[in-house]
């Protein structure tokens, strides 16, 4: 059966993660890392998605990006896997795949999801026990955020800015969002829909984008529908039941 094709609607932001294949390692130094976001940068112009966070972990990476088109974001990330690929093996004279298959990704519901997941994304490397704090770790965005440096990957949404009305204050005010964490809920929320390529968002949401896509985003049970007894049609079978979001 072929699979069925990734969510991607543009002028939405998705939250996409990409593994190493059997949770191998994708970076062996700082400058397998400072590559990688060099490809960010010049695919994301290129294929015109906006990057609004990142991290690089040791065997997988988070991005919290919104695509232009509808092909934006899978362009960006084929690119940017394939060149990776073809620059890892060189420098590390290996070969073979280094990516685990297709990379996930979830669109988000902006209002309610879209800072929390910079906030989930920010302290990845906290919760891995690589740092005590985000603005330790080096290989994010959160110190673009906090006005450290000047990232210039990193283009912010229009949520961010809403925060406040000066760049300090918007530092602080996101300072205060990072500080005050993440419920299990919401890490919860935001880590199953992007591995599961699920919507993350209310029903109301999904409600639009169905809507606007014309197509069902709600998940369903896997398989085909069961055949009715006695009869050969399957359309008189019970309807897949919902997955949990």
């Amino acid at each position: 059966m072929a699979r069925r094709p990734r969510l991607s609607i543009p002028g939405y932001p998705h939250h996409v993660i990409q593994r190493g294949n059997n949770g191998q390692p994708v970076f062996k130094d700082d400058d397998d890392r400072a590559r990688l976001l060099e490809l960010w940068a010049e695919y994301s112009r290129q294929e015109h998605v906006a990057i609004h966070a990142y991290v690089l972990m040791d065997n997988h990476i988070h991005l919290l990006a919104t695509p232009t088109t509808a092909d934006g974001l899978s362009r960006l990330m084929q690119a940017v896997g394939r060149r990776y690929v073809q620059y890892y093996n060189r420098r590390h004279e290996r070969s073979g795949t280094l990516w685990e298959g297709r990379f996930r990704s979830s669109v988000v519901q902006s209002d309610r999801y879209l800072l929390a997941c910079m906030v989930y994304i920010d302290l990845n490397p906290v919760r891995a026990g690589m740092v005590a704090k985000p603005a330790d770790y080096w290989w994010s965005s959160h110190r673009h955020y906090v006005g450290q440096v000047a990232d210039r990957l990193v283009t912010p949404h229009p949520l961010y800015w809403a925060l406040a009305n000066t760049p300090f204050a918007r530092d602080q005010a996101y300072v205060a969002l990072v500080a005050a964490g993440l419920s299990s809920a919401q890490t919860a929320a935001l880590s199953e829909s992007a591995m599961h390529n699920r919507t993350t968002g209310d029903s109301a949401f999904i409600d639009e984008l169905e809507k606007l896509t014309g197509r069902r985003v709600r998940p369903g049970a896997a398989g085909r529908p069961r055949k009715r007894e006695g009869n050969g049609d399957p359309r008189g079978g019970s309807a897949p039941r919902s997955a949990q979001m």
